[in-house]
């Protein structure tokens, strides 16, 4: 059964919503943040990123960059940017991109859920991303951001929210992306428990979105005696993922001929007039030496392991590892990772600025993403990119 709660969350007064809402910390390079938090002084980003408020070249994991975001934080709610509500309570998020919407049910799921494997887990985390999100936490005494999960839908749920839509939003803004946001406020004790009792009847819940912050919550309620992890709960059918890429620094002390011919062992190689996603499971687009090319590969087998069934899988198993010889990608500084949304020219980019290789596969599906987490295995780190994104700033989860 999933627990779900309500809490008493501080989020910003509507007045300030469009501005203080920011993009997850972790989409941004850090020239990205910095000019945002330049432009933008109310930009959560501040708070998430807080390296932003010093001078180039500060370490992000210094302790005075932390104080300093904890710092931010607390002056913005004495000023009143800030309010915290008086009753715990339940909203709808909706987010609205291309004319597609999702509303999710934002409220705090159980760190125990999430020990338990109720709150089921897809994806590795990498270390360092998961130290620096504990140690934020923890300084801030609040997680600022929420879990984004995933449920199998459910027609009692998707009635209360479908009515609860009919009543006036509490924030409706578009954000310069494009992207609409609402939010509706549910306090009604009844309603509450509706939902409550609508989500214990579903078994397992997953992580979309968030493994590194879903890890460092658990973490500092661990620590804390504490059981609440703030999550927003979408379903399943609402939800649109797109490709991660990958791009490497370089290939391994090959020239991109030798590369390529290591890499026809297993593929059959052709030529690419320019960079698109592959349409096919299985197939991989690599750019490299200035040129885009198509691999099919020639010994792919399906098996009965969902995670050795994916096209990321492939692609470390027949290429990223044996041939680059990248083994851990949750540590090694030679692989980063571009998400989709950015379109496969951020990849020529990046090779324009020193990278020596990039590649693309099919998009994971939710079906897929349910089947290795109910197998209760994991992709390699970086295999899913939801959209759009959950704003960091409209929620705040104070200890």
């Amino acid at each position: 059964m999933t627990v779900i709660r309500p809490f008493k969350a501080i989020r910003p007064e509507n007045k300030y919503v469009k501005e203080v809402a920011a993009l997850p910390y972790d989409v941004f390079t850090e020239e990205e943040a910095r000019a945002l938090a330049k432009d933008h002084p109310m930009s959560f980003i501040c708070i998430d990123r807080p390296e932003t408020q010093f001078e180039p070249g500060i370490d992000p994991y210094d302790p005075k960059v932390y104080a300093a975001a904890a710092a931010l934080l607390n002056r913005e709610i004495s000023e009143g940017i800030f309010l915290q509500e008086t009753a715990p309570c339940f909203y709808l998020y909706e987010l609205t991109m291309n004319q597609k919407s999702q509303t999710g049910i934002v409220g705090c799921a159980s760190a125990r859920d999430y020990v338990n494997n109720v709150i089921k887990k897809h994806e590795q985390t990498r270390r360092a991303k998961e130290a620096d999100r504990c140690r934020h936490i923890d300084v801030c005494n609040a997680q600022t951001g929420p879990v984004f999960l995933a449920y199998p839908h459910s027609r009692p749920i998707d009635a209360i929210v479908s009515e609860q839509k009919q009543k006036e939003p509490i924030y409706d803004f578009t954000a310069d992306d494009g992207v609409r946001h609402r939010v509706w406020i549910i306090s009604d004790r009844g309603l509450m428990e509706e939902i409550e009792k609508a989500f214990s009847k579903i078994p397992s819940v997953y992580i979309a979105d968030g493994h590194h912050r879903a890890a460092s919550g658990v973490s500092v309620c661990h620590d804390r005696d504490n059981d609440d992890l703030m999550a927003v709960f979408f379903p399943d059918d609402q939800l649109t993922i797109y490709p991660y890429y990958r791009v490497v620094k370089d290939l391994n002390g090959m020239t991109p001929e030798v590369f390529l011919q290591a890499v026809h062992r297993h593929f059959e190689i052709s030529t690419l007039p320019y960079g698109y996603e592959p349409k096919e499971k299985g197939d991989i687009h690599c750019f490299v030496g200035g040129q885009w090319y198509l691999f099919k590969c020639l010994d792919a087998q399906k098996t009965n392991d969902p995670v050795q069934n994916l096209d990321i899988s492939l692609l470390h198993e027949k290429i990223i590892a044996p041939i680059l010889n990248i083994t851990d990608v949750r540590s090694d500084e030679r692989i980063d990772f571009i998400g989709g949304i950015r379109g496969v020219k951020a990849i020529e980019q990046q090779c324009a600025g020193g990278f020596a290789a990039g590649f693309v596969t099919c998009p994971v599906d939710i079906s897929e993403l349910f089947a290795v987490a109910d197998a209760g295995l994991l992709m390699p780190p970086k295999s899913t990119w939801f959209e759009p994104k959950l704003r960091s700033g409209i929620f705040i989860h104070v200890y």
